[in-house]
C-alpha cells in the first residue's frame, strides 16, 4: 500500500468513521486525565525524602494510569469503553465519596460519567 492511500485511508477513518462524538470523548478524556494528573502533584507540597514523595505521586496516579488505559480500550471500541467508563464512574462516585458534596462530584465523578455517554452514544451512532 502506497503511503499517500495509507494517510487517506486513516483520515477517512478518524474523520467519516469515527464522528464528532467520539472524538469529543476521546478529547473530555484525555483533558480529564490531564487535569487528575494535576492534581496528583500535589504530594511535592507534603514534603519528606525522595522516595517517601515517588511513592505518593505514585499512589496519587493510580487514578490517571486507570483512566489512561481505559481510554486505549475506549479508542479501539467505544461500545466496550462506554460502558467501562459509566462504570468507572460509580467506582469514583463511591470510593471519593463524591456523592456528599455537588462540586467534588461536577469535577471527578460527572467528566466520567460525560465520558461514557458520549462513547457509547458514538458507537451507537456508528452501528
Amino acid at each position: 500500500m502506497k503511503k499517500g492511500a495509507r494517510r487517506a485511508r486513516i483520515v477517512e477513518e478518524l474523520v467519516v468513521r469515527n464522528g464528532r462524538t467520539c472524538w469529543a470523548a476521546r478529547i473530555l478524556a484525555v483533558l480529564f486525565i490531564f487535569f487528575m494528573s494535576v492534581i496528583a502533584l500535589d504530594v511535592f507540597s507534603s514534603g519528606g525524602n525522595f522516595l517517601e514523595v515517588f511513592l505518593s505521586l505514585i499512589i496519587h496516579l493510580i487514578p490517571s494510569i486507570i483512566l489512561f488505559v481505559l481510554l486505549v480500550v475506549s479508542w479501539k471500541c467505544e461500545r466496550i469503553g462506554g460502558p467501562l467508563f459509566i462504570v468507572l464512574g460509580i467506582i469514583f462516585t463511591l470510593f471519593f465519596n463524591t456523592y456528599k458534596d455537588g462540586m467534588t462530584f461536577t469535577l471527578i465523578s460527572l467528566p466520567v460519567f460525560l465520558i461514557g455517554v458520549l462513547f457509547w452514544v458514538g458507537a451507537e451512532k456508528k452501528s
